[in-house]
């Protein structure tokens, strides 16, 4: 058998048939890749006719737990992502109640993710005015990051970061050896559009929080970074025009990553327009015609992740005439994989590259020695995405009635499927820079 270890003669699994070639786990590793026979397995899993791809990493989640597990909850967020082919998380800092902000806050993230999370997981710190002294406590605990907002973040405990305090921050992560994320739209051009909106509907809300919000705070969040010494990622990137200050700025040196996502990929402000709170997101939807150059710049190969920014909130908060009250926020996690696929996303945008950004230890890999988180898909299959199968504790999605390629079959996690009735997730650290 190819890559295998010449000792190997009985391991756990065997998945057999499939394309790339036989696989063989044992101890929740991959531990060879080729041709089994002599090969014995206490288990075998007859992949023929499947594509077997390493598991996801959805580099951008609100589980919302604890203290607003009533919106998604880590249970219910994680078994969706499973279902949809995805074995890793990193969870944000917010929507959480407290968010995690220091080691208390860490602990109880953590305690709320054990014992009900059915994937593996990572944790992201926050960054706000007041919190630049417990970066270090958070480090030491295992985060893989910090997330900082440019400007308001909705949740009134986690504040928005001032200049002083994104670059004070930005010096410490650097010293932590740590990225910073940011959610990148000017506060005072979206909050002052927003307050002389001529009305209430859709599109006063989306041209409310304008293009250029966005390109002045990715180009002013580049430049504090480049100061700090900081590795710096770009959050949901809605534009090609934003996707080109990155990579801009990567070609004179600065240490700058990307992601968008599948609703900016997929969908644009008509969409918004048509289908209504349930894809409200911030930055918003844009129009067709910036859809298409962020597509673009997909297929050039320029952006570096593709992530869900899973964010999701009950029917209530999803409904009313004012499209500025009503909660932001798209419930995508389930559908990551799908929307890779069915637009021809490299797999590595959502499987390696995340988990060498972030450095997760034997994550995103299909290769020997890698954990043996597997997604068994059924590259022929055509779905159109129900209500009825989404696993969010709020089965909305703004995908629903839209059709995708390809079935997930199985997923694994370190060479088991996953099973929603017994949660195996663990924390994930990330490895020493």
């Amino acid at each position: 058998m190819d890559q295998r270890a010449r000792h190997l003669s009985d391991v756990d699994l065997l998945i057999h048939g499939a394309e790339p070639g036989d696989i063989a786990i044992d101890d929740g590793r991959i531990v060879a890749i080729g041709p089994s026979a002599g090969l014995t397995a206490k288990e075998r899993l007859d992949a023929r006719g499947l594509l077997v791809l390493a598991g996801a990493v959805d580099a951008h989640v609100h589980f919302n737990d604890p203290g607003r597990a009533d919106w998604e909850g880590w249970a219910t967020g994680s078994a969706a992502a499973a279902a949809g082919g995805t074995t890793t998380v990193l969870e944000m800092p917010l929507n959480a109640h407290p968010p995690t902000l220091d080691a208390a806050s860490f602990g109880l993230k953590l305690e709320a993710a054990r014992g009900a999370a059915v994937v593996d997981f990572g944790l992201w710190g926050g960054l706000v005015p007041g919190n630049i002294g417990r970066l270090a406590e958070l480090a030491e605990l295992g985060v893989v990051g910090f997330k900082a907002f440019m400007s308001p973040s909705g949740i009134d405990d986690f504040e928005a970061a001032d200049d002083l305090t994104l670059f004070e921050g930005m010096q410490e992560a650097a010293r932590l050896g740590l990225p910073v994320a940011v959610h990148a739209e000017s506060a005072s051009i979206t909050t002052g559009l927003a307050a002389r909106a001529p009305g209430r509907t859709w599109r006063d809300y989306a041209a409310s929080r304008p293009v250029v919000a966005e390109l002045e705070a990715i180009g002013r969040a580049i430049l504090l970074a480049e100061e700090a010494g900081c590795a710096l990622h770009i959050v949901h990137v809605s534009t090609g025009r934003g996707v080109r200050l990155v990579t801009a700025a990567r070609a004179r040196g600065v240490d700058v990553t990307c992601e968008t996502c599948p609703h900016y990929v997929v969908l644009d402000e008509d969409d918004l327009e048509d289908i209504g709170a349930l894809a409200k997101c911030a930055p918003p939807l844009r129009s067709r015609t910036d859809r298409d150059d962020l597509r673009a710049e997909l297929a050039a190969g320029s952006i570096d992740l593709l992530a869900s920014d899973h964010s999701p909130a009950p029917a209530e908060l999803k409904q009313g005439d004012d499209a500025f009250a009503i909660w932001g926020g798209v419930s995508g996690c389930q559908s990551l994989l799908a929307a890779a696929l069915t637009e021809d996303v490299p797999h590595e945008l959502i499987s390696e590259r995340p988990a060498a950004r972030f450095r997760l230890p034997g994550k995103g890999r299909l290769t020997v020695g890698a954990d043996a988180d597997l997604v068994l898909v059924d590259l022929g299959a055509e779905v159109e995405l129900r209500a009825d199968e989404l696993r969010y504790r709020h089965p909305h999605s703004p995908f629903v009635g839209r059709r995708f390629r390809g079935r997930v079959v199985e997923t694994l996690l370190r060479g088991r499927p996953v099973d929603e009735t017994a949660p195996r997730g663990r924390l994930v650290r990330p490895t020493v820079a």
